[in-house]
């Protein structure tokens, strides 16, 4: 079936013609930016690779998948009735559920006839003397659109790792980025994982479980700390909602990271050893993100940093019997936050049962992968599945699969070849009227991204009916201003630990990618304001251009 045949089959006629909007990706951000134009009174076409709703919660179906932020604040604000009504059932809601909630909200919206499904945007290409866009996609369309909206997802374009051998395997292949619909059963399997960031943390619990041995190969240790996920009670999804307005705005104004918490009002070393350890103890025991805000300056200062570090560490040791594995489960090149932290549900007490086996492919690396094993340097391990837990292209990966072109035919590739370069993050120069959701440059993957979300959605809608009101045809970031906005991303970066990592902030997990430190860190409450501010005075660092004056005819 081809792609205009199937989005005719879901009744969504194929797209012909011109629009006001074109938005790529239907996920969180997609959604709610078709939501917001069609209330504006815009046309607007949604193009979704994937067959449903929903962007990475959609393709990240593989076991133990769930949010790291709670379910009552990892959920759209703009509607009250949406909120009140939701029933989150868990207190870090699972994968299943969180894409149940996405088809509620197209359903709820009526979202998907603006929206083609399995279509992918080929290229994109800016037309100077149109002011307009020519969108190209995978069914041989072609559609033009005054603005394009790049709402492409964070962690959406996953990594498959260059592994000599890969293609020879003979056993089934999954990537935790692209699992399969179908309930994968892995009992009376050996099993590898290949790869232990978020996700395979996630999934290792739950693999170990069914298969009759699982070799995890890790290259880096990473720190977890238990989720301490249950079920919630109607008290407490009651707390949330009468308190709602109030929460979102803490959220949105005064969080770094857009998700309401306790504020710390010291440091780690204002506090003795036991007080210290006791508080560290204490977020331990509640679980979750929250314990990187024990203490105000553990990204900042190095020797607070090691006092949460070390109590991680001595927490593995304590859990994971053999001291060998507990050795290798334990980070010790990087600090504590720098990478995006995980939370996990048994991950360190699943290396205790006795079907698990850990490699450390630091000291004995992967060699290639055989038919019915994977070989490293010491000893080959015959295996009958392979998981590729290998994370993504993270940020800039999913927007560099089209073929974007501005000004003077400019790549956006071409641009961003030693790193990304935006203004705010919404924006690139060069690129007249395409916007960017939570790109590089903004707190994107740093904050709650459905509260990063909305505020980019909220400022892009706000923007264009500023433009559309004063008869404008382009908008663009300058240079100048995109120029020192890089240099204040990177400036507020150096000021904490966070470069200190290898990281898929840095782009460090794709080999040739240019390391620069991608989100803004400055926090979700400043940057918002920052944005506010500019919008405040004229859209202060974008070029705007004006109709152009229709001649009249001179009569003789």
């Amino acid at each position: 079936m081809s792609a205009v045949q199937s989005a005719s089959a879901k009744g969504q006629p194929a797209a012909t013609g011109a629009y006001d909007v074109v938005v790529v990706g239907a996920g969180f951000a997609g959604m709610y930016m078709l939501h917001r134009l069609r209330q504006q009174g815009l046309s607007a076409r949604v193009y979704e690779q994937g067959g449903d709703v929903g962007g990475t919660w959609y393709w990240n179906r593989y076991p133990g998948a769930r949010c790291d932020v709670e379910s009552m604040q990892y959920s759209y604000s703009f509607d009250e009735e949406l909120q009140q009504e939701w029933e989150w059932s868990e207190r870090y809601a699972p994968q299943p559920e969180i894409l149940k909630y996405a088809g509620h909200v197209a359903d709820r919206y009526d979202l998907r006839r603006d929206i083609q499904f399995d279509t992918r945007v080929d290229r994109a290409a800016f037309d100077e003397t149109a002011n307009r866009w020519s969108v190209a996609t995978s069914d041989g369309n072609t559609v033009t659109a005054k603005y394009v909206v790049l709402a492409t997802g964070c962690l959406s374009n996953a990594r498959m790792p260059d592994i000599k051998g890969l293609a020879g395997f003979k056993g089934k292949v999954y990537h935790t980025g692209h699992w399969p619909h179908e309930r994968v059963d892995f009992t009376g399997q050996r099993v590898a994982v290949i790869g232990t960031g978020s996700s395979g943390i996630q999934a290792v619990p739950v693999i170990a479980e069914q298969a009759s041995h699982l070799t995890v190969f890790q290259r880096t240790a990473n720190f977890s700390i238990p989720a301490r996920n249950a079920a919630l009670t109607a008290e407490e999804r009651e707390a949330f909602r009468s308190n709602y307005p109030e929460i979102r705005r803490i959220a949105r104004e005064e969080m770094r990271n857009g998700i309401v918490q306790e504020v710390p009002d010291r440091g780690a070393l204002d506090d003795g050893e036991d007080e210290r350890r006791a508080r560290f103890e204490s977020r331990w025991s509640k679980g979750g993100l929250t314990f990187m805000g024990v203490y105000n300056n553990l990204a900042f200062d190095k020797a607070a940093n090691d006092t949460a570090a070390d109590f991680v560490r001595n927490k593995i040791a304590e859990i994971v019997e053999d001291p060998h594995t507990a050795k290798l489960l334990q980070p010790n090149d990087h600090p504590i936050g720098s990478k995006r932290i995980c939370i996990d549900t048994d991950y360190f007490t699943t290396f205790n049962r006795p079907n698990v086996t850990l490699v450390d492919i630091k000291s004995d690396p992967i060699q290639g992968i055989l038919p019915h094993a994977v070989r490293t340097s010491a000893k080959e391990i015959e295996v009958d599945a392979l998981v590729l837990a290998t994370g993504f292209d993270a940020m800039t990966g999913s927007v560099a699969k089209i073929d974007i072109r501005g000004r003077n035919g400019q790549t956006l590739n071409q641009k961003w070849a030693e790193g990304p370069r935006t203004y705010l993050g919404l924006m690139s120069a060069g690129f007249p009227n395409l916007f960017i959701i939570t790109g590089p440059g903004s707190p994107s993957v740093l904050s709650n991204m459905i509260v990063s979300i909305e505020q980019h959605v909220d400022w892009i809608t706000d923007c264009i009916a500023h433009m559309r009101d004063r008869d404008l045809v382009a908008i663009e970031a300058s240079r100048d201003a995109e120029d020192k906005w890089v240099a204040h991303v990177n400036e507020v970066a150096r000021t904490t630990l966070y470069p200190q990592a290898n990281s898929w902030y840095m782009g460090a997990n794709i080999p040739g990618k240019p390391q620069i430190f991608m989100p803004y860190i400055g926090g979700v409450g400043l940057y918002r304001q920052i944005c506010n501010d500019v919008a405040a005075k004229g859209y202060e660092g974008f070029a705007m251009t004006a109709a152009k004056p229709l001649k009249r005819a001179v009569s003789s």
